[in-house]
């Protein structure tokens, strides 16, 4: 069982069931992130799942010079508070430089560290020391075991409220792969993880100026990581995936997330709640 941390009124890890990051890969306007904010509100209530609201202010790591990269920090920030006081869910984002830490931590009720910036000791340090919980994402390019000296890092401020975001391995050029058997390996270290389903689907740079993506995939890849125990799923939502402005090739549309939910919350509860055997009474 891995550390239970509190992200506003919601837990993540220990027993609890599935928790949820969901939303636009980038900010792309207010109308957007409130639609496909409520939209996800309204489905994790159905199926009674916790939902912490993920939109990039910025996406600093794009393929292209040309490649639209959100609204930036102040107006960004603005719009996701606008998301939480409106549906009443708590929000995070990513932090690209320590300059960035501060005025995020005082809007977001979670930072996340992008998985080309895992390994960046003072971005690390400085979001550590903010005390909020930090979403991880483990490079591509690191092996499982090697969180461990993230986590290292991490704790070393005193603050514990660190999970990790596993979004596949690159395998070749453009192309990533999963290794279920990290997930293990990872939330053996006592630290919740999340399953990254929409960037295990993408392509880096497979479209020459932006990244490609096998959207066709995100069910079975979600159904596998729940079954292997997982304290959550990550997944990049939108209206029209194909009229996105970032990583559409590989984001799900918001109205076929219900249907991906309700099959990995079946699995969640029988693997975190097996059923009793009457063997064993």
């Amino acid at each position: 069982m891995t550390r239970e941390i509190n992200i506003a009124s919601t837990k993540l890890g220990g027993n609890n069931p599935l928790f949820i990051i969901a939303g636009p890969c980038v900010i792309e306007s207010e109308e957007i992130a409130f639609h496909t904010a409520g939209i996800l509100k309204e489905i994790c209530r159905r199926i009674n799942l916790p939902l912490l609201f993920k939109s990039s202010y910025d996406k600093a790591n794009r393929t292209s010079l040309s490649s639209f990269r959100g609204p930036g920090l102040e107006k960004g920030l603005r719009i996701l508070s606008d998301v939480r006081s409106k549906f009443d869910i708590p929000i995070i984002s990513d932090i690209h430089s320590v300059e960035e830490v501060k005025p995020a931590s005082e809007v977001l009720d979670a930072l996340q560290i992008p998985a080309f910036l895992c390994r960046q000791t003072d971005l690390i340090l400085a979001a550590s020391k903010t005390g909020s919980p930090v979403n991880i994402k483990k490079g591509q390019f690191l092996a499982p075991w090697d969180v461990k000296n993230i986590i290292e890092k991490f704790i070393s401020t005193g603050n514990q409220n660190i999970f990790f975001t596993e979004r596949g391995t690159s395998f070749g050029y453009n192309n990533l792969v999963v290794d279920f058997r990290g997930l293990s390996i990872m939330r053996a270290f006592g630290y919740p993880v999340i399953f990254d389903v929409t960037h295990s689907l993408q392509l880096p740079g497979g479209q020459g100026k932006s990244s490609g993506g096998q959207r066709e995939f995100a069910e079975p890849l979600a159904r596998a990581a729940v079954a292997v125990g997982v304290d959550g799923l990550f997944m990049e939502v939108h209206p029209e995936p194909d009229k996105a402005l970032c990583d559409g090739p590989n984001m799900i549309k918001v109205d076929e997330v219900e249907k991906i939910l309700s099959s990995v919350k079946a699995i969640d509860q029988l693997v975190k709640y097996p059923p009793v055997s009457w063997d064993s009474l």
